[in-house]
C-alpha cells in the first residue's frame, strides 16, 4: 500500500516512518467511515490506551521512586486521559488526517476532543503494531514530552474531586447542564454551568462539553474550598 502525500507528511511529524502502512491507514479511519473492507481504529484504539498506559506508568514510577499508589494515580490518569491525548494529537496535526464520514465531517469532527484522543491512541497501538513495544514506548515519551515532568503532584480530575467534596458533606452529586452554545456546527463552543445542592454554581465556556465541564468544576471547586478555609 502506497501512502498519501499528507499521511507521508504525517509520518514526518509523528516520527516514525510505517513499515506495514495498513496499520497507519486502519489507525487513521473513524468507525463513521469503517467498513468490512476497510476496518476502523477502534480495536486499535482500546490496545493503544493500554500501551500508553504502561508507558505512563513506568515513567512516573522512575520519576518520583518515593510516590504512593495515591499520589501516583491522579498524576497518572492527567497523563492518559482523552483531553492529554487530544492535545498531542493537535500538536502532530492528527486531525487533519483521519478518515470520517460525510457526518462526522459536517460536524467538525476534526476538532473533536473525544474523537482526536481516541484517534491517538489508535496512532500508538498502530506504531507499537509495526514496531514493537520499545519504539512505541519512545515515541511516547518523546510526544508527551514535558508533560510528564510538569504534571501537577496533586493532579485530580475536577469533576471528581467536586463530587467528592460534595459527597463528603452529605450532599448529592453535582449537577451539569448545557447554559449555552455557540459557534458553527463544525465548531462549535459550549457554556456548561455546575450546581451544587446548597445553590452554588459556576459556568465556563470551552470548545467541546467535556473541557467546559471539567474546567466550571474547577472554578467551583476552588472557590468552595477556598471558602472552606
Amino acid at each position: 500500500m502506497r501512502l498519501s502525500a499528507e499521511l507521508q507528511a504525517f509520518q514526518g511529524r509523528l516520527g516514525h516512518k510505517f513499515r506495514k502502512p495498513d496499520i497507519l491507514m486502519r489507525a487513521v479511519t473513524h468507525a463513521s467511515i469503517g467498513t468490512a473492507t476497510r476496518p476502523d481504529n477502534q480495536r486499535l484504539e482500546f490496545l493503544g490506551d493500554r500501551v500508553l498506559g504502561l508507558v505512563m506508568a513506568e515513567a512516573l514510577l522512575a520519576a518520583d521512586p518515593d510516590a504512593r499508589e495515591g499520589q501516583l494515580a491522579p498524576r497518572f490518569n492527567a497523563l492518559v486521559r482523552k483531553e492529554a491525548c487530544a492535545d498531542v494529537a493537535r500538536e502532530i496535526g492528527l486531525g487533519d488526517v483521519l478518515k470520517l464520514g460525510r457526518s462526522e465531517m459536517l460536524t467538525g469532527g476534526r476538532r473533536k476532543e473525544a474523537l482526536l484522543g481516541d484517534a491517538m491512541e489508535a496512532v500508538i497501538a498502530a506504531v507499537y503494531l509495526d514496531a514493537g513495544f520499545e519504539t512505541a514506548r519512545a515515541l511516547i515519551l518523546q510526544l508527551w514530552g514535558g508533560r510528564i515532568a510538569a504534571v501537577e503532584p496533586d493532579a485530580r480530575d475536577a469533576k471528581t474531586s467536586l463530587q467528592e467534596w460534595a459527597q463528603a458533606r452529605g450532599m448529592p452529586p453535582p449537577v451539569y447542564e448545557e447554559a449555552a452554545r455557540s459557534g458553527p456546527d463544525h465548531q462549535p463552543v459550549f457554556t456548561v454551568r455546575v450546581t451544587l445542592a446548597n445553590g452554588a454554581s459556576t459556568e465556563a465556556t470551552a470548545g467541546s462539553k467535556r473541557a467546559a465541564e471539567q474546567a466550571s468544576a474547577r472554578m467551583l471547586l476552588e472557590r468552595m474550598e477556598a471558602n472552606d478555609d
